[in-house]
């Protein structure tokens, strides 16, 4: 009877020892998933940033091309032939 005992005492050790670890486990994954969207948060304001410096880049490549630089000039060039192209295709869409 005694053996029967400590057997369930040993189980019960156990059981103790199991359910303090899923609440540990249960703890350390509720911790993951707020810094996760804590990580998704920073992460959306770093794009929207790198948006934003795209953005200026691309202006300040346009205004060196405006100023005369040598080395956005072919560049602005090829685009401004690629708004004129669409622009002629908008007016050969309206004219028929």
């Amino acid at each position: 009877m005694s053996e029967l005992l400590d057997r369930i005492d040993s189980l019960q050790n156990g059981l103790n020892k199991l359910v303090k670890q899923h609440q540990a486990v249960k703890r350390d994954y509720k911790l993951l998933l707020q810094e996760n969207e804590e990580l998704k948060a920073e992460r959306m304001q770093v794009m929207d940033r790198l948006e934003d410096f795209d953005a200026r880049y691309s202006a300040l490549k346009a205004a060196n091309a405006m100023l005369g630089s040598k080395t956005f000039k072919k560049e602005t060039k090829l685009k401004i032939n690629t708004l004129i192209r669409e622009i002629d295709m908008c007016i050969a869409h309206i004219a028929d």
